[in-house]
C-alpha cells in the first residue's frame, strides 16, 4: 500500500488512533484525526500531532472532512455505525482500521488471539513460550500496544502474536493471521453489537481471510466457538478439558497432553498441577496457548518451562495483598457477566463480590447460581449499581456503595478470615474510570490504603440467607 500523498483521515484519538495518526505521516500520508471529543480533553496529544503536521478536528465529525479523504482509518473505540462512516462508506470511500492497517506492513507471520474471556493471558502466555522456544516475537494488539507500533520492529522471521478484539474485526478486510486462537464466545459488547450472533460473528473476522494452509485453535467446549469451525477454510486445532480431540490439546489422568493430528501420539506437556494460574479458566488459555505454540514451532519443554513460570496478568485475578486473614484480588478485566463467573468459580466461597460500572447491555441474573453457592455480599459501584441491583434482588445480601473507595472499605469491613474481596465487576469502566486498568489500579491502591472503614453503605436487600 503506497501511502505517500494520500489524504487519510483518522477517525478517534485513542492510543491506537495516534500511533496509526503518526505512521502514516511517517509514511508520507496527509494526516488529519478527527475526534469528538473537545480540544481540551485532547490537549496532551494535540501538540505531538501538529508538530508532525497532522491537522486535527475536535468537538465532532465534519462530514465534508470525512468526504475529501483517499482512505479513513477507524480506531477501535469508534462504532462503525457513526453516521459519518456510514454516509462515506456509501460513496465508495475505503474505511478500514487500525489492525487492518498495520497487517498490511507488518512482516513475519501474524499469531491472533481473540475470545469473550482470556485474550490478555494467553497473548502474554504465547509471548513467553515463542520467546522461550527462541522465536524471535512480538507481542501487542489490544493488550495495549497497537499493532502499528509492531510494523518497524518486525521482519520476516518475527511471529507477531497480536490480542485483538471485536471492535478491531470488524473493520479487517485482508487480515490474515498463519495461526488465529479463538478462546470462547460469550455474551458481551451487546451495547455496541446490539445481538449476540453479531458479536459472534465480529469474532469469526479472525480466520475470514485464512487458507488451507493456515491453522485456527477452537474451544471444543464452548458451543459457539465451537460452531465456528463449520466457516472456516484452515486446518481446525481444538483444546478442550472435557474430552479428548482429533488434533490439538486436552487434560488426560492430571497431565496436559497434545496431539499433532489423528494418525500420530500423544505427547506429554506437563502435569496439570504444575499450571500456577489461579481458576479453571486458566486451565483453558493453557490449553489453547499449547496448541497455538506448537504450531508456532516451540518445543514441549519450552512451552513447559514457560507455562510454570508465568504469573497472573495485572487486573486479571491478580492477588493483591492478605490483610488480617483476608485475601484481596483484583479482577478489574473482567467487564463482563462470563468473566465476572470465571472470577467467582475460581474461589470455594466467602466472596465479597464488587460488582458494577458501566453497563453493557447484560443480563446479571446469569451469576444467580454461584453467587448463591460461593459468595456472601455483593457491594454494587457505578451507574449499572440499580440495574445490578434489581437483576439481583432476593438472591444475596447487596450493598449499594456508588463508589469504588466505599465498596473497598464495606467489603474490607465485613470480610473475616479466610474470605475473600473480589474485584470483578462485570461492567466496562467508563462511568468513573479511564480503563479497565484505571480502575485495577485504584482498587490496589485502596486495598494497600485500607486500615479501617468507619462509614456503611446503604443495604439494599438482605438477599436470600438460606
Amino acid at each position: 500500500m503506497d501511502l505517500k500523498g494520500k489524504r487519510v483521515l483518522v477517525v478517534g484519538l485513542g492510543k491506537s488512533g495516534l500511533a496509526a495518526a503518526l505512521f502514516l505521516r511517517r509514511r508520507g500520508a496527509q494526516v488529519t484525526v478527527s475526534d469528538v471529543r473537545s480540544a481540551e480533553a485532547l490537549a496532551k496529544d494535540i501538540p505531538a500531532l501538529l508538530e508532525e503536521g497532522i491537522m486535527v478536528e475536535a468537538g465532532g465529525h465534519g462530514l465534508l472532512t470525512f468526504r475529501r479523504q483517499d482512505l479513513i482509518v477507524v480506531s477501535p473505540g469508534v462504532p462503525m455505525e457513526t453516521p459519518e462512516l456510514v454516509q462515506v462508506k456509501n460513496f465508495g470511500l475505503p474505511v478500514i482500521g487500525e489492525l487492518e492497517l498495520a497487517a498490511r506492513f507488518l512482516k513475519g507471520k501474524t499469531l491472533a488471539i481473540t475470545g469473550s474471556n482470556g485474550k490478555t493471558t494467553t497473548t502474554v502466555l504465547l509471548g513467553e513460550i515463542l520467546k522461550a522456544a527462541g522465536i524471535p516475537v512480538l507481542v501487542g494488539g489490544n493488550i495495549g500496544v497497537p499493532v502499528v507500533a509492531l510494523i518497524d520492529k518486525s521482519t520476516d522471521e518475527t511471529w507477531s502474536v497480536l490480542e485483538v478484539s471485536s471492535f478491531q474485526l470488524e473493520s479487517t478486510d485482508q487480515f490474515h493471521p498463519a495461526i488465529a486462537v479463538i478462546l470462547n464466545i460469550t455474551p458481551d459488547h451487546l451495547d455496541r453489537h446490539g445481538t449476540f450472533e453479531n458479536y459472534a460473528l465480529a469474532k469469526e473476522r479472525i480466520f475470514a481471510a485464512q487458507d488451507e494452509h493456515d491453522s485456527v485453535v477452537l474451544n471444543a467446549d464452548n458451543a459457539r466457538a465451537a460452531e465456528a469451525a463449520t466457516r472456516s477454510a484452515a486446518n481446525v486445532y481444538w483444546f478442550s478439558v472435557e474430552h479428548s480431540v482429533k488434533q490439538g490439546a486436552w487434560l488426560e489422568q492430571g497431565s496436559v497432553v497434545y496431539r499433532p493430528s489423528e494418525n500420530e501420539p500423544i505427547e506429554q506437556v506437563m502435569l496439570l498441577g504444575g499450571i500456577p494460574l489461579k481458576g479453571a479458566h486458566n486451565v483453558e488459555n493453557v490449553l489453547a496457548a499449547v496448541v497455538a505454540g506448537r504450531l508456532a514451532g516451540a518445543p514441549v519443554e519450552a512451552i513447559r518451562s514457560a507455562i510454570e513460570n508465568f504469573r497472573a496478568v495485572e487486573h486479571r485475578l491478580e492477588f493483591v495483598a492478605k490483610i488480617n486473614g483476608v485475601e484481596f484480588y483484583n479482577d478489574s478485566k473482567a467487564t463482563n457477566v462470563d468473566a465476572t463467573a470465571k472470577a467467582i468459580a475460581a474461589f470455594s466461597t466467602g466472596i465479597h463480590l464488587i460488582l458494577g460500572g458501566k453497563d453493557k447491555n447484560s443480563d446479571y441474573t446469569q451469576l444467580t447460581d454461584l453467587l448463591r453457592a460461593r459468595v456472601r455480599a455483593v457491594y454494587t459501584i457505578g451507574s449499572a449499581a440499580a440495574k445490578i441491583e434489581s437483576h439481583l434482588r432476593g438472591i444475596i445480601s447487596i450493598h449499594s456503595c456508588e463508589t469504588l473507595d466505599k465498596a473497598v472499605g464495606a467489603a474490607a469491613a465485613a470480610a473475616r478470615p479466610g474470605e475473600v474481596v473480589l474485584l470483578a465487576p462485570a461492567c466496562s469502566s467508563f462511568d468513573q474510570f479511564d480503563s479497565y486498568e484505571h480502575r485495577g489500579r485504584v482498587f490496589k491502591e485502596l486495598v494497600s490504603e485500607w486500615r479501617g472503614y468507619t462509614g456503611a453503605p446503604v443495604v439494599v436487600d438482605q438477599g436470600s440467607m438460606d
